[in-house]
């Protein structure tokens, strides 16, 4: 016993200690087991690592990828002044050499991403060592990889976490550091890394989440940005506000650390309130134009043509194609201002508890997107004088006065219970401004009515504004190009042309009386054709008579050159003669155009006589800049001409005076131009209303209709339809355009105030359509169309 006590004695203080503490002594000896594993194993695992990276080097891929880099890029379709208009493919990318990313972009990527960038060669071993130090304790481990690790990663490997692919990724970055300057693996990985919403590099991004180019991000969108790469799922900004917001501000924090921005941008950024893009944040509404131009392209490059990163100029101005956006669906949401209220568009199960209120509104309205202006909204209260309705952002609204009026029979007591507003209804709605410059809300529906808007340069056919529908999203049928429908009196001009080569001229007297004929006549059933308004004049002069669209005049000038005749005439303007039968009804317009086409007819009158392709694509570039394709230059010429000089000047004058003294007079009433032209068209009917117009440097054609033709109302007609959207395009397009009367040509002759050719001023041509050469009267007196009537004997 003496001789335990006395070993006992002879131990040192330090061991007393740590028998007095077990926690210490397992420490101490778990301590001195690890040193010996690693004394004893640091050759062979550094003789094993080695092994390993001699055996991986020889199966590296080529990187020749990188060192030829040539990213998928889509197919941009672009104004002609550079506002983006469309994008195609499956990755939204705009490739920018380094030299072109923005320092602030570089840093905030670089603040988070790997701020010892320039100092490592690949391979940070520093980074490796602090955060190994990081994750002892961490649930959740740091990672360590440089950027030129995460571009041989995008680049040639899974996305696995092994060993072994985390020893391919060291060496093919040090691969990569060896063929390529740190700018260039800095400009590849800005340019490929996927940022979320199918954005493929910073520039796409930023025009994706700010609408913006990068050049012109701020240190706070900068940092924003720069925190997709690590999870673009998790930290996209428009989906995870909140997680993104955080990630956010540390990276600024971060920017600040690395001595990027000094500490007072570092408040600036962190107190600035961002703004994301939305649907309708887009610089021009081209959908229709845009996928116009997409399919030329893909049927020249195929499939390549996503991938190219292909630039597309079209001949399109931004800003006017706004305008006839704009400008046709007002035309077609004033005319549903006129419509019987439809109803609501569903009805949704509204809670009792107010605070599942507000998830229940968005989950309702999730199937209800807006259609840009008109937002959809359940309403939470509603009676004749009074709705209150919540939208999908969470706004509540209130709507009285006239914003109910659309809506009246849908908010009466006794109204149909299927079209009733009540809660839970989901309606459209509007916002306007009042008088005193305050928000008002009027109840609306979609439109089920259609239209369509092309403006074009009748001087080279370079089209300057396409609007192919109401709403891309609602209907991508191009109603500019796809919709084949009646011209109705638009078409008269084209039937007047022709009868100018038969001796006709304005001054010419044809007797506005009743006509019938037989199905014999027709080819189809028997006819007797009327005016719009039903009544008949009598004897009038071609000048008045297309003034006024009169019908019967029409079809007597067909019947006397003949509809054979006229059918051929009018594929000179680009008309298929086998949508226009030789049959009188074609007089009228009864045969099918497409607008594209009645543009182009109409630019014949407004060049001179000259026929015009329609030009959409301008030039095409490829990812460098070079130019794949320059549109030539159109010029004029004897080549291009139809019809000839002198027709088309008469017939200009004759058109002109549609516009100042007919059924357009609206035009130079309202723009104060001499030299504007055009031709009203309402179909038999009222299924199709047109407006037809042009001066020297512009045509344009608006038209509205349903696709599957019906009434339109008896009192609509292309002048109060159509005419409104065409006069506001028309008014910002030629805001500053000359006034620009058009030359005469030789062969032409003015007597007594009227135009004339120069061989039938006299007694020669048609002085009446029973070919009497009696000295034409004076329009306008009673007397003298009384002596003119007996000429006509039907």
């Amino acid at each position: 016993m003496s001789d335990a006590k006395n070993n006992t004695s002879q131990k040192p203080s330090e061991s007393r200690t740590a028998s007095r503490n077990p926690a210490l002594s397992f420490v101490l000896r778990a301590f001195a087991i690890l040193a010996g594993i690693i004394a004893a194993g640091a050759f062979g695992l550094a003789l094993l690592v080695a092994l390993g990276l001699a055996m991986a080097y020889p199966n590296l891929p080529d990187i020749s990828g990188l060192t030829d880099y040539r990213p998928k890029l889509p197919l941009r379709v672009l104004s002609s002044d550079g506002q983006l208009l469309g994008e195609f493919g499956e990755e939204r990318r705009n490739y920018l050499a380094i030299k072109e990313i923005p320092k602030v972009m570089q840093d905030a990527v670089l603040a988070i991403e790997d701020a010892r960038f320039y100092q490592h060669g690949g391979v940070d071993y520093l980074g490796i060592i602090r955060a190994g130090l990081a994750n002892v304790g961490e649930s959740r481990s740091q990672g360590a990889s440089t950027i030129t690790m995460q571009v041989a990663r995008n680049f040639y490997l899974s996305t696995e976490k092994t060993f072994t692919r985390k020893i391919y990724e060291i060496l093919l970055a040090l691969k990569i550091e060896s063929a390529l300057s740190k700018e260039q693996i800095l400009e590849i990985y800005m340019n490929q890394i996927f940022l979320g919403h199918r954005a493929y590099g910073f520039a796409a991004a930023s025009e994706v989440y700010f609408g913006k180019p990068l050049k012109d991000v701020t240190v706070a969108e900068a940092a924003m940005l720069a925190g997709l790469p690590k999870a673009p799922s998790a930290y996209n900004p428009i989906n995870n506000p909140r997680r993104a917001k955080v990630r956010q501000q540390y990276i600024i924090e971060r920017m600040l650390e690395n001595g990027f921005i000094t500490p007072e941008q570092r408040d600036d950024a962190k107190a600035q309130v961002l703004r994301y893009r939305t649907v309708t944040d887009l610089p021009a509404h081209g959908e229709f134009v845009a996928e116009s131009a997409r399919q030329l392209i893909f049927t020249q490059y195929g499939d390549a043509a996503y991938t190219r990163g292909l630039n597309v100029y079209l001949t399109i101005r931004a800003d006017e194609q706004n305008v006839a956006y704009r400008a046709l669906r007002r035309g077609i949401l004033d005319y549903e201002k006129r419509q019987v209220y439809r109803g609501p568009e569903a009805y949704a199960d509204l809670p009792g508890d107010p605070a599942d209120l507000d998830s229940r509104v968005a989950e309702a309205l999730a199937d209800h997107p807006a259609n840009d202006e008109l937002l959809a909204a359940v309403v939470l209260e509603a009676d004749p004088k009074k709705v209150v309705a919540a939208l999908q952002s969470g706004e509540s609204i209130t709507i009285v006065g006239d914003g109910l009026r659309p809506a009246t029979s849908g908010l009466a007591d006794k109204g149909n219970p299927k079209t009733r507003i009540r809660r839970g209804a989901i309606i459209r709605v509007v916002k306007g401004v009042d008088k005193a410059g305050k928000d008002v809300w009027t109840i609306t529906q979609l439109p089920e009515v259609e239209g369509a808007f092309v403006a074009m340069d009748p001087r080279n056919g370079r089209l300057r504004a396409l609007v192919g529908g109401f709403d891309w999203a609602k209907n991508k049928f191009n109603h500019v190009t796809q919709a084949w429908r009646q011209p109705g009196s638009g078409f008269k001009p084209f039937i007047y042309s022709g009868a100018l080569e038969k001796g006709f001229t304005p001054a010419t007297i044809i007797n506005d009386a009743p006509l019938f004929f037989d199905a014999g006549a027709t080819g189809s059933q028997p006819w007797e054709p009327k005016n719009y308004d039903g009544k008949f004049e009598g004897p009038m002069t071609m000048r008045r008579a297309l003034a006024q669209s009169k019908n019967l005049v029409s079809i007597r000038i067909m019947q006397s050159i003949g509809a054979r005749y006229a059918q051929d005439w009018v594929t000179r303007f680009g008309f298929d003669a086998d949508k226009h039968p030789a049959y009188l009804t074609t007089a009228l317009g009864a045969g099918s155009v497409t607008p594209m086409q009645m543009v182009q007819g109409y630019a014949v009158f407004a060049n001179g006589g000259h026929r015009v392709a329609p030009q959409l694509i301008s030039r095409v570039t490829d990812a460098k800049g070079r130019v794949l394709f320059e549109a030539p230059t159109v010029s004029l010429g004897e080549d291009s001409r139809v019809i000839d000089a002198r027709n088309a000047f008469i017939m200009n004058s004759l058109l002109e005076e549609v516009a100042r003294t007919g059924t357009a007079a609206k035009v130079q009433a309202t723009l104060k131009r001499p030299d504007l032209g055009g031709k009203t068209g309402t179909t038999n009917d009222s299924m199709d209303a047109w407006f037809n117009g042009y001066q020297k440097e512009l045509v344009a054609v608006a038209w509205i209709g349903y696709d599957t033709p019906r009434k339109l109302g008896d009192r609509e007609t292309g002048g109060g339809l159509a005419l409104p959207v065409w006069i506001e395009y028309a008014s910002f397009a030629l805001r500053n355009a000359p006034i620009e009367d058009q030359p005469v040509p030789e062969g032409v002759v003015n007597v007594n105030g009227e135009w004339y050719y120069d061989e039938y001023s006299g007694n020669a041509g048609v002085h009446t359509l029973g070919g009497d050469d009696t000295k034409l009267p004076q329009q306008g007196s009673e007397d003298e169309k009384k002596s003119i009537l007996d000429l006509f004997k039907r």
